[in-house]
């Protein structure tokens, strides 16, 4: 395979999801050549796989730079492997991880699931917070107590504030420019809004603004990002949670991240992909 496969993935059925460039092929392109696709695509990440003895060489590249690990592109590379492979679990080597992608095709239903890299977290520095709060019209109180604002990990970096409210989340708005000088000075991939509609089931929004990207429709990397960070505060997420992300955009996508109880695991991140035209 040497051409881009459009690939959209946390889809709900036949529709929504994050759309990715996947390219396929027995070498990576240069670095250049890969940004100047990534670029001329428009897609938030495009990822490159090549193989790489019994795994997978990946790389992932935004519009505007290269970036550690994206979650979406990985399900849309699991359900790509799966078209040309057949159904199975398949290593991949990033930049600075290995993780795994397991991708499966079932009639007309294709489903992935990576493993993310190792999570952490940590409280947020009060200037950034602060710095963050202003750049979406915010301020503290509007913020959940349950959830405090963190710095979350699952292979990049994520600043986490949760809402008290569904509506301050659908208003969500900030400027490019300013986000993309807040996030690459801090070393953000994302800036990722959440919603508790209940204890496992949320509704997020995420800024990747650092990318050249306004929003994605669907964030596989800071959901695991996210999930770990649940984990560390011991909040009750009985073993998984369900989100919904991009509704706001029109783009209505699923995810869901599976805990295990060992404090800095990976997290299993799952969903739909569909095909999309050429």
């Amino acid at each position: 395979m040497n051409s881009v496969l459009k690939i959209a993935a946390f889809s709900d059925g036949n529709i929504g999801g994050n759309p990715a460039g996947v390219w396929i092929a027995e070498q990576h392109p240069s670095a250049a050549e890969m940004q100047r696709i990534a670029a001329d695509l428009g897609f938030s990440e495009t990822v490159f796989a090549m193989p790489q003895g019994a795994a997978w060489r990946v790389r992932y590249f935004s519009p505007e730079n290269e970036v550690p690990f994206c979650g979406h592109a990985t399900i849309a590379l699991g359900a790509a492997l799966a078209l040309q492979q057949g159904n199975g679990v398949f290593p991949l080597v990033l930049n600075a991880a290995q993780i795994s992608v397991e991708g499966r095709r079932e009639g007309d239903l294709i489903s992935a699931a990576l493993q993310s890299p190792p999570t952490r977290s940590a409280p947020a520095e009060p200037g950034l917070l602060a710095a963050a709060l202003a750049l979406f019209g915010l301020s503290e109180t509007d913020l959940d107590e349950r959830l405090p604002p963190g710095l979350a990990h699952g292979g990049a970096d994520h600043l986490v504030l949760a809402l008290k409210s569904r509506a301050q989340l659908a208003a969500m708005h900030y400027e490019l420019d300013a986000g993309r000088a807040l996030m690459r000075a801090a070393g953000l991939t994302t800036i990722l809004l959440a919603y508790a509609e209940t204890p496992q089931r949320f509704h997020t929004r995420n800024a990747f603004a650092g990318g050249g990207v306004l929003e994605d429709p669907a964030t596989g990397a800071a959901t695991a990002a996210f999930a770990g960070y649940l984990r560390d505060l011991a909040w009750p997420h009985g073993g998984a949670i369900d989100i919904v992300q991009g509704e706001d955009m029109g783009m209505r996508s699923l995810l869901r991240a599976e805990i295990s109880p060992a404090a800095g695991s990976s997290i299993r991140v799952s969903g739909h992909a569909r095909v999309m035209a050429a």
